[in-house]
C-alpha cells in the first residue's frame, strides 16, 4: 500500500514541529512581520556560526547576489562566470545588475566548476567569479582562488546548497572575497525565503549595508504568504498530497495563497517586485531556529549520504566522486544513471519524490536559456549531466527506513 504522505526531497523539508508552532504564532502577529530584531540577531548569530566579520541579512540569495554585484561597483556589462548547472536564481540578479552572465563548464564528477574551462573563458571584460558548492559539496576553491588573483577577478561563493560544508575544516563561504547563503524552502536552512551576504571586508560589507537599508521590507502580504508555507505544507499538503494535497498546493500556488520558490517572470529573465528586498523580521524568526539546529542537520545529512553511498556502490549508479580534504553538506545525494528522468518518473508514481536538479543547464526547465545569455552547446559537460542526474533526500524528515525504501526503489529500477 502506497502511503498518502509521500517521500519528498523538496516539500517544506526542513520543518519540525517547532517552527510550525512559530509559524503559527507569528501569522496571527502582524505587526512583528517587518521590523523588529530577529533579522539583526539572525546576523550576529550567523557571524558567529560562519566566521565572519559581516553578515548582512536579505529576503532571498538572490537579494543579497544583487547587493554584492551592486557594491563591486562594475561598469555596465561587466561579465561575471558562473557554471552551467545551475538555477537561473544565480544567474538573473546577474542580468538584473546590468552585467553579463557567462556560464563555465562544470566537472561530470562533482557537479563543480571545471576550472580548465574556466581559464579559457576568461576576456578582459571579466570582473568577478562565482563558484558553487553544487549540492553542498565544495568546489575546487583553492584552485579557483588563484586563477581569480592571476586575472585580477573578484571571487564570490554561492554557499546556497552548503552551509556547514567544509574544505580542509574550513567553512565554505570563507574563502573568496565575499559569500552569500539562501535559506529558501529546499536549503540546508530554510525559512521559506530568506538569504545572507557574509564577508571580512569592512568598506565592502557597509557598501552592502547601504544597499539593505535602500532596499526596504517586501509587503506585509509577502510575508504572510511565507507564513503560510510551513502550516498548510505540514498540516494538509503533505499528509494528503497522494489523494488531494498536490492538487490543493497547485491552488493555493494560483490564488496566491502560497507562493512559488521561483515566479514564472523569471524564467523569462524578469525581476519580481519582491526583490531585491531587506530580510523581515518574522522570517528572521523563522531562519535563527533553523539555524539553532544546523549542525544537527548536516550531521543527519552526512549519515544518510553514507547510506546512500555504501548501499549503492556496485550498482549501475554512478556516485559522486568527493575529495579527501572536503566534509560536504549533502543538501542532497546526487547520483547519475543513463535512464534518470525514466527513474525519477516511475519514483513519483510511486510518491517517492526523488529530484531532478539540474533537468536543464539553466534550471528550471522552461527557463528561457537565450534570456539568461546561455548558448547551447557551450557547456557540454553540464549539459550532459542535466540529462542523467538524479538527486535523493537527506532532510531531517527523512529517515533510515525511507531511505531504504529509496535504495530498493533505485535498484529495482535502474539495475
Amino acid at each position: 500500500m502506497i502511503s498518502l504522505k509521500p517521500i519528498s526531497i523538496s516539500l517544506s523539508p526542513n520543518t519540525e514541529k517547532d517552527d510550525v508552532l512559530l509559524a503559527l504564532r507569528l501569522l496571527f502577529q502582524p505587526w512583528r512581520y517587518l521590523r523588529g530584531q530577529e533579522a539583526s540577531e539572525l546576523e550576529r548569530e550567523f557571524e558567529k556560526y560562519s566566521g565572519l566579520k559581516y553578515a548582512i541579512s536579505f529576503n532571498s540569495g538572490r537579494s543579497a547576489l544583487m547587493a554584492i554585484l551592486a557594491s563591486l561597483s562594475m561598469e555596465k556589462d561587466s561579465e561575471v562566470l558562473l557554471q552551467a548547472f545551475t538555477c537561473n536564481a544565480a544567474s538573473n540578479p546577474i542580468l538584473w545588475s546590468g552585467l553579463k552572465p557567462v556560464y563555465v563548464d562544470c566537472l561530470e564528477e562533482n557537479f563543480n566548476m571545471d576550472t580548465e574551462d574556466l581559464k579559457r573563458k576568461i576576456t578582459s571584460r571579466s570582473r568577478a567569479v562565482i563558484i558553487q558548492h553544487t549540492f553542498g559539496m565544495p568546489a575546487n576553491i583553492e584552485e579557483t582562488l588563484n586563477i581569480c588573483r592571476q586575472n585580477n577577478l573578484i571571487l564570490i561563493e554561492d554557499c546556497a546548497h552548503s552551509l556547514g560544508a567544509k574544505y580542509k575544516g574550513k567553512k565554505v563561504g570563507t574563502f573568496g572575497d565575499v559569500s552569500f547563503f539562501s535559506f529558501s524552502r529546499d536549503k540546508i536552512i530554510s525559512s521559506v525565503y530568506g538569504g545572507m551576504a557574509a564577508l571580512n571586508n569592512e568598506e565592502l560589507a557597509r557598501k552592502i549595508r547601504d544597499f539593505q537599508e535602500k532596499a526596504g521590507y517586501p509587503s506585509y502580504f509577502w510575508v504572510k504568504q511565507q507564513l503560510m508555507h510551513p502550516l498548510l505544507m505540514n498540516l494538509l499538503i503533505l499528509p494528503t498530497y497522494r489523494l488531494f494535497g498536490k492538487y490543493f498546493l497547485v491552488l493555493s500556488q494560483w490564488l496566491h495563497i502560497l507562493s512559488k520558490a521561483v515566479h514564472s517572470g523569471e524564467k523569462r529573465g524578469q525581476k519580481p517586485g519582491y526583490f531585491p528586498r531587506r530580510m523581515p523580521n518574522a522570517l528572521a524568526g523563522l531562519a535563527r531556529k533553523q539555524l539553532a539546529k544546523a549542525e544537527r542537520f548536516n550531521h543527519h545529512r552526512r549519515e544518510l549520504a553514507a547510506f546512500y553511498k555504501e548501499n549503492l556502490k556496485n550498482t549501475k549508479y554512478l556516485l559522486p566522486e568527493i575529495s579527501g580534504d572536503s566534509d560536504p553538506a549533502f543538501l542532497r545525494f546526487s547520483l547519475r544513471h543513463p535512464l534518470a528522468h525514466d527513474i525519477i518518473r516511475k519514483a513519483w508514481e510511486r510518491n517517492l519524490l526523488i529530484g531532478d536538479w539540474y533537468a536543464c543547464p539553466i534550471a528550471p526547465c522552461g527557463t528561457n536559456i537565450e534570456k539568461l545569455k546561455y548558448v547551447l552547446g557551450s557547456c557540454p559537460a553540464s549539459e550532459e549531466l542535466s540529462e542523467d542526474t538524479l538527486n535523493l533526500p537527506t532532510h531531517i524528515n527523512i529517515s533510515v527506513k525511507d531511505a531504504k525504501k529509496i535504495v530498493d526503489f533505485l535498484i529495482k529500477n535502474g539495475n
